[in-house]
């Protein structure tokens, strides 16, 4: 050891206050950095604001690239020193922790004005690194700012409350009263909004909405990658980002330990680069299993976004071969396919239904189920709504269905919303014949390009067709030959899903 220079960064050593509120590399925060212009840090004029502050490692990188940028124009270390804390660098903590943890990694002492400080004019101990400790603004139990629960977030004053700043106002300009050039961060993820169990929902795309609204010429966040298929809050959201052609780049990763060692947040993690001036396709890079794969194309190409560029011709040319049939998310129930709630009470008598696979088959009173589908007398395959219940990762699915969670449901049997009903038939071979379409690689392969939770409903099955017949046992030799799936398409396939 006594030959080694080993100086690590403190700030790649933090632990996370959550998985919700995670601290940001050095090293991730250069990859981002290195996505702007660089001509950026040597314009003593340009501006940065990083919304979400937490260890104030942003700030700390990009005035390491302003002083190197600026040595010329401003020749004096000091008085260069002085101007970049002062006039360029803008910072919005999310508590009042990291508010202190900001101003010592960005201007050496937890004080902006204090003896140690490196930046000699500041007279305040904020700094420009901001901290207002504020309320939530309750509307019928709910912040009518970020959704959170009034139950859980109304606290008293000597507990934090998890109101940022940033997005807890209508003029978010007038924080600081300047125009932005540059908005970086990585914002919260999620708050808990009181719902059923441990319910909470995404915040994450309320910093962006916001952080648009200023305007500034370059947007970076670090966000999850859960908004490529919409869901629970992030429909529009999901939406505009896709309709957004000033989006020019976009990295995704399927693992989030890759960018945040020790953090496991389901579907992953990506981080984005928006460009006020700038309009085109997306240069979209994929990392995963330490590859890098990188394609130009429109991120609204399908209602979906496809992470995978390798997927995207795979899916281009099926949906060319099979249009204009129909494709499974209009075939696929609903959850509550009969009406009935996972925590239904059952009956002594009446209709046989499946609960789930720890209770198995109970019943239930006839005049409690809904038969909308018209389908309680016909044979049904039922497959779980949380076939991956607990996984995170979702780049190799163990498999998604197999024989120990479906169920050949018989006419008159019917299920609650544990299950949802995958196909349903008055002939049983017909049932047979789709379950092992649903058991192929292919078929799974084109469902995990929509999947991002644990919850897999019908919207998930945009991009599998609904066959002509099913009157065989469909094998992934049978679909290669049908959708001219090529060797190299079919091993990009097998290499993501594994044998159930």
């Amino acid at each position: 050891m006594l030959n080694i220079d080993y100086n690590p960064d403190v700030l790649s050593c933090l632990a996370n206050l959550s998985n919700d509120e995670v601290f940001t590399p050095p090293k991730l925060v250069n990859e981002i950095l290195d996505m702007l212009p660089q001509e950026l840090f040597k314009n003593k004029a340009t501006t940065f604001l990083d919304p979400v502050t937490k260890s104030g490692v942003f700030l700390r990188e990009i005035a390491k690239r302003l002083n190197e940028g600026l040595k010329d124009q401003i020749p004096d270390q000091q008085e260069r020193v002085n101007h970049i804390f002062t006039r360029q660098l803008y910072g919005i903590a999310i508590t009042e922790l990291t508010a202190l943890l900001a101003r010592r990694s960005t201007y050496c002492t937890k004080k902006a004005n204090g003896e140690y400080s490196i930046c000699t004019t500041f007279d305040s101990e904020q700094g420009n690194i901001k901290y207002d400790r504020l309320q939530h603004t309750w509307q019928n139990g709910r912040c009518m700012y970020c959704g959170a629960s009034e139950e859980v977030y109304s606290r008293t004053d000597d507990l934090e409350t998890y109101a940022y700043q940033f997005i807890h106002t209508d003029k978010a300009q007038n924080i600081f009263n300047m125009k932005f050039d540059v908005i970086v961060g990585n914002p919260p993820y999620q708050l808990s909004d009181g719902g059923h169990s441990r319910s909470a929902s995404p915040i994450y795309h309320k910093f962006i909405e916001q952080a648009k609204n200023l305007n500034p010429r370059f947007l970076i966040m670090i966000i999850p990658a859960r908004w490529y298929a919409g869901g629970k809050g992030l429909d529009q959201f999901r939406n505009d980002m896709l309709n957004d052609d000033r989006i020019r780049k976009l990295v995704d990763f399927e693992n989030s330990a890759e960018v945040f060692p020790g953090v496991d947040i389901a579907g992953g993690i990506c981080y984005f680069l928006w460009d006020r001036d700038s309009k085109g396709l997306c240069e979209i890079t994929n990392q995963y299993d330490e590859k890098r794969v990188s394609s130009e194309r429109a991120l609204n190409e399908f209602e979906i976004f496809i992470r995978h560029s390798k997927a995207v011709p795979i899916i281009r040319k099926i949906h060319k071969i099979e249009s204009p049939k129909h494709f499974l998310n209009e075939i696929i129930s609903a959850s509550k396919p009969f009406g009935l709630r996972g925590n239904h009470k059952p009956s002594k008598e009446g209709i046989r239904c499946h609960f789930s696979q720890r209770l198995g088959l109970l019943r239930v009173k006839q005049d409690e189920i809904n038969d909308r589908y018209k389908i309680k007398d016909k044979y049904k395959l039922l497959i779980p709504k949380s076939p991956i219940a607990g996984q995170t990762d979702f780049s190799k699915p163990v498999g998604f269905y197999y024989d120990g969670n479906v169920i050949i449901a018989k006419p008159g049997e019917i299920c609650t919303e544990t299950y949802i009903v995958a196909y349903a038939s008055q002939s049983e071979e017909k049932v047979k014949s789709f379950k092992s379409y649903l058991f192929t690689k292919i078929f799974r392969f084109l469902l995990l390009q929509t999947v991002v939770s644990q919850d897999v409903t019908r919207e998930k099955f945009a991009f599998i067709p609904h066959l002509d017949n099913y009157n065989q046992k469909f094998t992934d030799e049978i679909l290669k030959k049908r959708w001219n799936i090529t060797e190299e398409e079919w091993e990009f396939i097998d290499s993501k899903i594994r044998d159930i």
